[in-house]
């Protein structure tokens, strides 16, 4: 079921026992979810408000259902495999999609477990941005020419990651920059809520 209220007799057990890790875990302010070869394996609360479902709907599902489509699952499938095996936190931002079919804008934050096959065994975070990011139909092409263009690709190498003409990409480009009513790549991000700093997040030495 939907996780509820916390309980105040479990808040104050679990913090006299001070066995607080599933504490936190459950009450984290960003959705958390544990995935085994992109299997869902436990979520927290959070993430089950933010997409919908109670627990027992989510675990043991392959993620492709939380996706927009099975070929935007399938073209972000093994972005950040470079960074992840290497040992850095990787993060990007993409459209998800809620069980009564809303599509939004989140924050994902992933971390291995197993750097020698990063999606084995991995972490997530996911933050809702659809306070200072409202989603806007975009058609799916568009959806994953953004979410390339936010991580800082150029045309040319969107149009290899996808397998499309560099011609065909900068039409889409310009369709999104006069979706947006905007003049340029970083306009559209500033108007979208601003995306900033890199994608990995280097391990320290």
């Amino acid at each position: 079921m939907m996780p509820g209220p916390i309980d105040k007799s479990e808040l104050d057990a679990a913090y006299a026992a001070r066995d607080l890790r599933g504490l936190a875990f459950d009450w984290v302010p960003v959705g958390i979810v544990v995935t085994e070869s992109r299997v869902i394996r436990e979520v927290n609360r959070r993430f089950c408000q933010m997409f919908g479902y109670d627990r027992e709907e989510l675990l043991d599902q392959l993620f492709a259902f939380l996706y927009p489509s099975p070929e935007e699952f399938s073209n972000i499938l093994h972005r950040g495999d470079k960074e992840l095996s290497e040992g850095n936190l990787y993060w990007d931002e993409r459209v998800m999609r809620r069980k009564d079919g809303e599509l939004f804008w989140c924050r994902v934050r992933g971390q291995t477990f197993t750097p020698e096959d990063p999606l084995a065994r991995a972490v997530w975070s996911f933050a809702d941005l659809s306070a200072i990011r409202p989603y806007q139909p975009l058609t799916r092409r568009e959806r994953e020419i953004f979410s390339l263009l936010s991580e800082g690709r150029t045309s040319k190498e969107i149009a290899r990651e996808l397998d499309l003409s560099y011609r065909t990409v900068e039409v889409h480009r310009a369709r999104l920059l006069k979706k947006f009513g905007v003049n340029n790549t970083a306009a559209l991000f500033q108007s979208l809520g601003g995306i900033e700093g890199d994608h990995v997040v280097r391990s320290a030495p």
